[in-house]
């Protein structure tokens, strides 16, 4: 069996293809921008306006979420993925879904950090959103834009 179908060889060519430079720079300066925005909506919501802190953690993810897919879709991805509005829809739902994964890891930890022992909000949910940030990085990029399906090399 050759190394290309073997699993070893499927795992290796999934790693060379979310292993580029550019675009993992881009979706960390994303996620810089997911970042602030989730952080000052779970800010404006805890402090100024006494929501419990689940409740505005899930509303500043889902903010954060469709700030970064449209930011992704337009400048981390735009070569990856049909411009039709329904494999874009495709991509938006497929998006909200892998980072449902990366928003309980970093609910998990805020609630944890925040409940247990303490630690500031703003500060417990920084931590939180770095946790989730590499797995929502690979499956973004293998079931969101599907960049191993692609023989285009990155700009």
């Amino acid at each position: 069996m050759s190394d290309d179908y073997s699993l070893f060889g499927l795992v290796r060519a999934r790693l060379r293809a979310i292993a580029s430079g550019m675009r993992f720079g881009r979706f960390v300066s994303v996620g810089v921008v997911g970042f602030v925005v989730d952080t000052m909506v779970i800010t404006a919501l805890t402090v100024g306006f006494a929501v419990p802190t689940l409740w505005a953690k899930l509303a500043s993810a889902e903010t954060a979420i469709i700030v970064m897919f449209a930011l992704n879709e337009r400048w981390t991805f735009e070569r990856w993925g049909e411009a039709e509005l329904l494999s874009l829809a495709r991509r938006f739902v497929t998006s909200n879904v892998v980072r449902t994964g990366g928003v309980a890891v970093a609910t998990g930890v805020l609630l944890a950090l925040n409940g247990w022992f303490g630690i500031w909000v703003p500060i417990a949910n920084a931590v939180g959103i770095g946790v989730g940030f590499v797995v929502n990085f690979v499956f973004e990029s293998l079931l969101t834009w599907r960049v191993h399906t692609s023989h285009t090399e990155d700009k």
